[in-house]
């Protein structure tokens, strides 16, 4: 009985990860950046921060600048030889990766581009660590966008059936 309870459990979660995927592949074509619920490309480096300290720049060398940097960036991320992780003790027998504080390549961006690139470069490190260790590239995720978490199957399903409406 416990094994077909497990098995059930099994297929449910299959069955519910399967429905978010679908979501996400149809939420992922959605152009609208003021929806609450959208998809969220989580290890993905958030560009804006670049731009602001590009702005030293002129017009579109500002631009060509920012994007050779956070294309830099997104190449150290790839580097399978750079970890700026650190485990610590979370439990008796549980261990959670955070950003290494004292990595030479993070303080160097820390100090020559500062905090808001740098808080850039590292939540997208943090999110590239939880969503795709081993993979290095950025995944698509149902995303809550105010309060800044991972969005329900019910959110993702209302947003879809907003965006239907609408057409």
């Amino acid at each position: 009985m416990t094994q077909t309870l497990i098995d059930k459990e099994r297929r449910s979660n299959d069955e519910m990860q399967e429905a978010r995927k679908e979501l996400i592949n149809e939420l992922i074509h959605e152009t609208s950046n003021r929806a609450i619920i959208r998809v969220k490309r989580m290890g993905e480096i958030d560009p804006k921060p670049f731009q602001k300290v590009c702005k030293k720049y002129c017009g579109e060398e500002a631009d060509v600048k920012a994007s050779e940097l956070c294309s830099l960036w997104e190449g150290h991320m790839k580097d399978s030889d750079w970890f700026p992780f650190v485990n610590i003790k979370v439990g008796k027998d549980k261990y959670k990766a955070i950003i290494n504080e004292k990595d030479e390549k993070l303080n160097n961006l820390r100090n020559t581009m500062g905090d808001e690139v740098f808080k850039a470069v590292t939540t997208a490190l943090t999110e590239m660590n939880e969503y795709n260790a081993s993979g290095g590239y950025a995944v698509p995720e149902l995303w809550n966008f105010k309060e800044q978490r991972r969005a329900t199957l019910k959110e993702g399903i209302q947003r879809l059936s907003k965006c239907h409406r609408k057409k």
